[in-house]
Order: structure tokens, then sequence, then C-alpha cells
């Protein structure tokens, strides 16, 4: 499932893996940054920055950052910053950032992950449809990469 309305994506999967191992997925910075495709320097804390290296190739020159917003144990794990800032000459710190929400339900046969990133209206105009476009399909591949990853990594 996917919905592009109201700057908003959303993707939706059905995980054939219990809550408490997609949640570790998630939020452990280590198994987060193997299937997300970054090196993360230290655990997920809410109120907190989490940066790292981006292990993706082409993209390893890049920093990822993030601030921790929610951390709601096996339902809900999210965190704000700033999508598709892959132009080192700009600061997007001036940008206000979008939000990204991680939220797991419990299903007959395992869990339920919707990712959410919301906030496009705030991306400035000159970029925010290419941030959108990016990001969506970045979230494509994010999806998959997570379902593969709790498939082989039980």
């Amino acid at each position: 499932m996917e919905t592009m309305l109201n700057n908003v994506i959303e993707k939706q999967i059905e995980l054939n893996a219990p809550v408490s191992r997609v949640w570790r997925a998630i939020t452990d910075h280590r198994e987060f940054g193997e299937w997300f495709r970054v090196n993360l320097a230290g655990s997920f804390e809410a109120g907190k920055t989490a940066r790292g290296n981006i292990t993706w190739p082409g993209y390893e020159h890049l920093v990822w950052e993030a601030v921790v917003q929610v951390i709601e144990p096996e339902r809900l794990f999210s965190f704000t910053w700033h999508p598709y800032a892959v132009d080192p000459s700009v600061d997007y710190a001036k940008e206000l950032p979008t939000l990204v929400e991680f939220k797991l339900e419990p299903t007959a046969t395992g869990t339920r992950l919707t990712i959410t990133e919301s906030g496009f209206e705030n991306v400035p105009e000159a970029r925010r449809a290419e941030a959108f476009l990016r990001n969506d399909g970045g979230w494509t591949q994010q999806i998959r990469n997570i379902e593969v990853y709790v498939a082989t990594k039980p």
C-alpha cells in the first residue's frame, strides 16, 4: 500500500516475523544500519541526534543524521531528518525537517509495518518535488530491505 497525498509518503508491508523481531531491526542501531545502509555511531535515544556514514553505494560520502523523536517499545519509533539532503554545499539545518514514523501492529502471521514520512510541505519549493520523489523511491527500497533482513536474520 502506498499513499502520496498531502505531502505524505506511506509504505506498508506485512512481515512474517513477530513484532519483537521487527522492533529490534528498527531500533537497534546496528541492525537498523545493516538494512538501512548506514554505519551509526551509537544507539537511538529520544531527543538525541543519531548520525553515521551512509554505506549505500554512491552515497558513502554523505553523513546520515536524524533526531530521534519517539520510542514507544514495539509500537512506534520516529525521527526527524532533512529529506534527500545530498548536496554537501547546502546547509539543510535552516530547513524544517520531515517526520519519519515506523508503526508496528501484530497480525495473525507476523507484523504490519507502516512507514510514514510527512512534512514535505515544509521543504523549500525549489527541492520539494525532487526530495519527495527520491524519498518515495527510497522508502520502497527500504521496505524491501527490512523484509529481506528480518526473513534472513530471525
